[in-house]
Protein backbone atom coordinates (compact mmCIF):
# COMPACT_ATOMS: atom_id res chain seq x y z
CA UNK A 1 0.00 0.00 0.00
CA UNK A 2 0.75 3.45 -0.66
CA UNK A 3 1.61 5.94 2.12
CA UNK A 4 -0.55 9.06 2.29
CA UNK A 5 0.49 12.34 4.55
CA UNK A 6 -2.68 13.57 5.75
CA UNK A 7 -3.10 16.59 8.71
CA UNK A 8 0.48 15.84 9.24
CA UNK A 9 0.03 12.24 9.49
CA UNK A 10 1.43 9.68 7.63
CA UNK A 11 -1.00 6.47 6.98
CA UNK A 12 -1.55 3.81 4.02
CA UNK A 13 -3.76 4.46 1.45
CA UNK A 14 -6.84 2.77 1.00
CA UNK A 15 -7.47 0.40 -1.78
CA UNK A 16 -10.32 3.06 -2.86
CA UNK A 17 -8.12 6.15 -2.85
CA UNK A 18 -5.17 3.86 -3.97
CA UNK A 19 -7.48 3.16 -7.37
CA UNK A 20 -9.48 7.16 -7.55
CA UNK A 21 -5.34 8.01 -7.64
CA UNK A 22 -4.72 5.74 -10.17
CA UNK A 23 -8.07 7.11 -12.03
CA UNK A 24 -6.88 10.74 -11.88
CA UNK A 25 -3.43 9.60 -13.40
CA UNK A 26 -4.92 8.05 -16.53
CA UNK A 27 -7.10 10.74 -17.07
CA UNK A 28 -4.33 13.01 -17.42
CA UNK A 29 -2.12 10.35 -19.12
CA UNK A 30 -4.23 7.93 -20.77
CA UNK A 31 -5.08 7.78 -24.72
CA UNK A 32 -1.76 6.04 -27.24
CA UNK A 33 0.05 9.48 -27.75
CA UNK A 34 0.26 11.47 -24.52
CA UNK A 35 2.97 9.86 -22.76
CA UNK A 36 4.92 9.12 -26.38
CA UNK A 37 4.72 12.76 -26.46
CA UNK A 38 5.85 13.52 -23.14
CA UNK A 39 9.17 10.85 -23.62
CA UNK A 40 10.04 12.46 -27.02
CA UNK A 41 10.09 15.71 -25.21
CA UNK A 42 11.88 14.72 -22.33
CA UNK A 43 14.55 12.91 -24.38
CA UNK A 44 15.10 16.29 -26.33
CA UNK A 45 15.56 19.32 -23.73
CA UNK A 46 18.25 20.42 -25.32
CA UNK A 47 16.14 21.31 -28.87
CA UNK A 48 13.75 23.72 -29.37
CA UNK A 49 10.91 21.10 -31.14
CA UNK A 50 8.12 22.69 -32.81
CA UNK A 51 5.01 21.14 -34.16
CA UNK A 52 6.10 20.17 -37.37
CA UNK A 53 9.50 18.05 -36.25
CA UNK A 54 6.98 16.28 -33.51
CA UNK A 55 4.76 14.99 -35.57
CA UNK A 56 7.84 13.45 -37.92
CA UNK A 57 9.34 12.21 -34.59
CA UNK A 58 6.47 10.51 -33.32
CA UNK A 59 4.96 8.03 -36.46
CA UNK A 60 1.59 8.22 -37.13
CA UNK A 61 -0.08 10.61 -35.36
CA UNK A 62 -2.42 13.08 -36.94
CA UNK A 63 -1.88 17.15 -36.72
CA UNK A 64 -5.00 16.92 -35.27
CA UNK A 65 -4.68 14.51 -32.66
CA UNK A 66 -1.16 15.61 -31.57
CA UNK A 67 -2.66 19.20 -31.34
CA UNK A 68 -5.43 17.95 -28.83
CA UNK A 69 -2.90 15.91 -27.30
CA UNK A 70 -0.38 18.75 -26.87
CA UNK A 71 -3.33 21.35 -25.22
CA UNK A 72 -4.08 18.53 -22.99
CA UNK A 73 -0.98 18.45 -21.60
CA UNK A 74 -0.51 22.19 -21.58
CA UNK A 75 -3.44 22.44 -19.35
CA UNK A 76 -2.23 19.61 -17.06
CA UNK A 77 1.02 22.21 -16.29
CA UNK A 78 3.59 19.34 -18.10
CA UNK A 79 4.53 20.70 -20.97
CA UNK A 80 4.67 24.70 -21.97
CA UNK A 81 4.13 26.20 -25.33
CA UNK A 82 6.43 29.24 -26.63
CA UNK A 83 5.44 31.59 -29.53
CA UNK A 84 9.08 32.80 -30.64
CA UNK A 85 9.06 36.28 -32.07
CA UNK A 86 10.24 35.37 -35.52
CA UNK A 87 9.51 35.55 -38.76
CA UNK A 88 7.34 33.36 -39.36
CA UNK A 89 5.70 32.78 -36.27
CA UNK A 90 7.27 29.54 -34.57
CA UNK A 91 5.51 27.55 -31.97
CA UNK A 92 8.10 25.40 -29.58
CA UNK A 93 6.91 22.74 -26.87
CA UNK A 94 9.05 21.58 -23.59
CA UNK A 95 8.57 19.51 -21.03
CA UNK A 96 8.01 21.31 -17.47
CA UNK A 97 9.75 20.22 -14.37
CA UNK A 98 6.69 18.64 -12.88
CA UNK A 99 6.30 17.00 -16.40
CA UNK A 100 9.47 14.95 -15.91
CA UNK A 101 8.00 13.73 -12.89
CA UNK A 102 6.45 11.24 -15.56
CA UNK A 103 9.60 10.10 -16.85
CA UNK A 104 10.28 7.19 -14.48
CA UNK A 105 6.23 5.88 -15.37
CA UNK A 106 7.88 6.13 -19.09
CA UNK A 107 10.91 4.55 -18.36
CA UNK A 108 9.23 1.83 -16.78
CA UNK A 109 6.54 0.89 -19.92
CA UNK A 110 9.54 1.31 -22.03
CA UNK A 111 11.18 -1.29 -19.85
CA UNK A 112 8.25 -3.67 -19.66
CA UNK A 113 7.19 -3.20 -23.35
CA UNK A 114 11.14 -4.30 -24.51
CA UNK A 115 10.45 -7.78 -22.38
CA UNK A 116 7.18 -8.31 -23.35
CA UNK A 117 8.33 -8.01 -27.24
CA UNK A 118 10.91 -10.29 -26.48
CA UNK A 119 7.99 -12.59 -24.39
CA UNK A 120 5.91 -12.80 -27.30
CA UNK A 121 8.89 -13.53 -29.35
CA UNK A 122 9.85 -16.53 -27.48
CA UNK A 123 6.25 -17.84 -27.38
CA UNK A 124 5.76 -17.46 -31.19
CA UNK A 125 8.89 -19.59 -31.68
CA UNK A 126 8.13 -22.42 -28.88
CA UNK A 127 5.01 -22.36 -30.77
CA UNK A 128 6.35 -22.86 -34.32
CA UNK A 129 8.32 -26.10 -33.17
Amino acid sequence: MTKIIENGQEREATCTEELFAMRDSLDVLGGKWKLMILRYLTNRTDQHIHFKKLQRGIDSISAKMLSKELKELEINLLITRTIQDTKPITVTYAVTEYGKSVFPVTETLVKWGLLHREKIKESMSSSEL
